[in-house]
């Protein structure tokens, strides 16, 4: 009997032994959770040594009327972004018309807590149905509280303005019976934003922290004395990103965008059009060298002093949380200094021809592309001096996106046309050359010559020979009747009266050799 009861403890011991190392084991295989389990157990026994105060948000008001309680909706927002959702021990998940997370969002789950932390403070949000309970520490809820429940309350608007349909405003002219100006809307739907925009990552960077600062500055810009708004130039040739960079803007900011053309408003108008704009917004001016200097002399300066009001007139204080954008195909020289002053455009942006790295920011866009074998041949090329324009690289990329070898050895053709042209010009050439004079400039000085010739001057000849009717694309028909032209002037003076093409002195018939030699001809 006493040797079944120790055979009998031995088993239990074994068992006991067996059980710790499969324990031992799944926490050597699975070292996270063990470390989960780690931090639970520190967490619980440092909730346990601390004392809280709770805070609950109903979902309905108390007062009996049955009005949904404003700031449980924005705590309900809130929860929902925190990072902290996802290691929450149960979460709801609903599918989402956002395009961010695959389309779908977190909601925290009855009965279970997101935690968050806020100036220092370790917060938690438990759900229980119809109310959010909000736990804070004892001794730090007179230097927390308050503060964190207006950070909800800001975040949550933030997140909502960002959720709404975006409208993009074009000024169509004046209402004839209210004398109001009208502005015609549609969903704006560029999809461009800051992060696909081919430029300088570091001048991106910077314009982005400028946008993030704006967000945050009415505060700021309210003890300067100024108004919170912000205004851009954006300058450059035609074709390297100015519009779509003004619309990723609007897409970082949240912003209605406000398509302003000029050329359609007095100085009236622009008053009246700024006042009609609506907070969160950025107003877009596009083109505003062509439009100062269109018209004359004084047409100009009207521009330039309508202009000025409709940049910093007493209108313009109306609105706040604007931002202002103003586009150039050139460069400022030809602008009044008046125009583009800091306080009036705040930011200058030049936006130049793709280099090496705008290159390959865009094949990383259109065509997937990190890196390829073809790119010392592209940055060659680009090296050697030959620039191309954001859209017209995009366009044979686009052309090219399902062969990406084909798309480079496209654009480095192109590279090496643009760098030979700029190294060697040359009058263009024309299939279809004529002597009408409706042609380009070569083929009217060419006519010119020609008829200068048949009346027999010589330096039209050479007029003729220089502006290049005698290069290798001219038309033979061209060199007959030059020679044709230019045999019956030989005849009419005679002998010795054939003049050379090229630099040599023509033979003086005084001297008679010129006649002996016609001769011996």
């Amino acid at each position: 009997m006493l040797l079944g009861a120790m055979s009998g403890g031995g088993v239990v011991v074994a068992v006991a032994y067996a059980a710790l190392a499969v324990v031992a084991l799944r926490m050597a295989l699975s070292y996270k959770s063990a470390l989960y389990a780690v931090r639970r157990l520190w967490r619980w026994a440092d909730e346990w040594a601390q004392a809280y105060q709770y805070h609950e948000v109903p979902r309905f008001a108390c007062d009996g009327g049955g009005a949904e309680n404003p700031l449980f909706r924005k705590a309900a927002q809130y929860v929902a972004a925190l990072p902290s959702l996802e290691d929450a021990d149960a979460a709801s998940v609903l599918s989402s018309a956002s395009r961010t997370n695959g389309g779908f969002s977190l909601q925290l789950g009855p009965g279970h807590t997101a935690r968050d932390a806020f100036l220092g403070a370790r917060l938690a949000w438990t759900n229980r149905g119809d109310v959010l309970v909000l736990r804070v520490r004892r001794h730090d809820r007179t230097r927390v509280l308050r503060p964190y429940l207006q950070h909800v309350e800001s975040v949550a608007d933030e997140m909502e303005l960002r959720r709404r349909e975006l409208r993009l405003f074009a000024n169509t002219g004046v209402d004839g019976s209210t004398g109001t100006p009208r502005w015609a809307s549609a969903p704006f739907t560029h999809p461009a934003t800051l992060d696909t925009v081919a430029m300088d990552p570091d001048l991106k960077a910077r314009v982005r922290a400028d946008l993030e600062n704006f967000l945050k500055g009415r505060a700021y810009y309210h003890r300067l004395g100024r108004v919170w708004r912000r205004s851009y130039l954006l300058y450059g040739p035609p074709g390297t990103g100015k519009s779509t960079f003004a619309a990723a803007m609007a897409r970082f900011l949240g912003y209605d965008i406000y398509d302003v053309d000029l050329s359609r408003a007095g100085s009236d108008d622009l008053r009246a059009l700024l006042l009609h704009t609506t907070p969160r917004s950025l107003i877009l001016v596009e083109d505003l060298d062509r439009f100062l200097q269109g018209g004359g002399a004084g047409d100009a300066e009207a521009r330039a002093a309508r202009v000025l009001s409709f940049m910093d007139g007493v209108a313009s204080c109306c609105g706040e949380e604007r931002v202002m954008v103003f586009t150039m195909r050139g460069g400022k020289e030809g602008v009044d200094a008046a125009v583009v002053r800091p306080g009036r455009l705040d930011v200058h942006i030049h936006f130049t021809l793709c280099d090496f790295e705008a290159f390959k920011a865009l094949a990383s866009n259109y065509l997937g592309l990190k890196d390829h074998k073809l790119y010392p041949q592209v940055e060659e090329s680009f090296h050697g001096g030959a620039r191309l324009s954001p859209a017209e690289l995009g366009e044979i990329m686009l052309a090219n996106r399902s062969s990406p070898s084909r798309a480079l050895r496209n654009v480095i053709t192109k590279l090496q046309h643009v760098s030979g042209a700029a190294a060697a010009p040359r009058p263009p050439h024309r299939r279809n050359t004529s002597w009408s004079g409706a042609g380009g400039p070569w083929e009217e000085q060419a006519a010119r010559a020609s008829a200068d010739a048949a009346d027999g001057g010589e330096e039209a000849i050479t007029a003729t020979a220089a502006c290049g009717v005698f290069a290798k694309d001219a038309p033979m028909r061209e060199f007959k009747k030059l020679y044709g032209l230019i045999k019956i002037r030989s005849r009419k003076e005679g002998s010795g009266g054939f003049m050379p093409l090229h630099g040599g002195e023509a033979p003086s018939p005084a001297n008679g050799r010129g006649s002996e030699h016609d001769k011996e001809r």
